[in-house]
């Protein structure tokens, strides 16, 4: 109901991966250097409307994308098979609509992950865009929120 106040009711939680700042390894040190350049790990999570971590996948080295993470966790597995949101669907109108997962361009588009349009965008596509991206802000904030503890 969180998500569908901000006009998304068939979310069922929003996924990204934030950089946490580590000390270098003494081995395989160049893997968890990141894209800016310092060590770090991977934190991998879905969060729910108010923000709170409902899966978390941890430790990966910096270097690896968020697609790769994303396609080698748990939740990956069972949101292919259909186990994480097991038989929910909601109804808008009259459209039998499944529940899906946000998540940013890194993220591979599937039938139960949505991202954002690229190139020129209609009205219709437009408002879908607003609509998913302040969703989206929600994970953003989540890391936000845990990295200033």
């Amino acid at each position: 109901d969180g998500f569908a106040a901000m006009g998304f009711p068939n979310c069922g939680g929003v996924i990204d991966g934030t950089h946490i700042p580590i000390l270098g390894p003494d081995h395989f040190g160049s893997q968890y250097i990141n894209h800016k350049g310092y060590f770090s790990v991977v934190l991998q999570a879905l969060v729910d409307h108010k923000g709170r971590f409902t899966n978390i996948n941890m430790g990966w080295p910096g270097k690896v994308h968020d697609a790769r993470i994303c396609r080698n966790s748990g939740l990956f597995e069972q949101l292919q098979e259909g186990t994480y949101f097991p038989d929910q669907k909601i109804t808008v109108g009259d459209v039998e609509m499944s529940i899906v997962i946000l998540g940013d361009p890194a993220y591979p588009l599937m039938p139960w992950l949505m991202k954002l349009y690229t190139g020129t965008l209609d009205t219709g596509k437009e408002q879908f865009k607003y609509r998913l991206s302040k969703c989206r802000m929600v994970v953003e904030c989540a890391f936000g929120r845990l990295k200033a503890r």
